[in-house]
Order: C-alpha cells, then structure tokens, then sequence
C-alpha cells in the first residue's frame, strides 16, 4: 500500500480542517516529544546492562 501525493494531500486537509491552523503546532510539538522520550527510555533500556564510558569515569 503506497500513498501518493493527492492521498498525503487529502489526508493533511482532513487534519488541518479537524484540528484547525492553530492547533497543529501544540500537536506536532507534543508528538515530538513524545518520540524523543520513547528514544531516550529506550536508549536508557540498552544501556542499563552494561556501564557507558560516562559511568565509569565517575
């Protein structure tokens, strides 16, 4: 199943008329963090096993 454009088109309109040109900022900028914390706990997960090279510094 591949998206082309007129779909992406069709579907940021659906967006934009559900959610209205000023509520889709505060939305992104919530996904994004939202992202950024999933890598960093995953991150964290890997990590936790084994010490880093900052951990056995101290």
């Amino acid at each position: 199943m591949k998206l082309g454009a007129t779909e992406i088109i069709l579907i940021l309109a659906v967006v934009l008329l559900l959610f209205g040109g000023k509520k889709i900022p505060e939305l992104m900028k919530g996904l994004g963090k939202g992202i950024k914390e999933f890598k960093d706990a995953s991150k964290g997960e890997e990590g936790s096993s084994a010490p880093s090279a900052t951990e056995e510094k101290k």
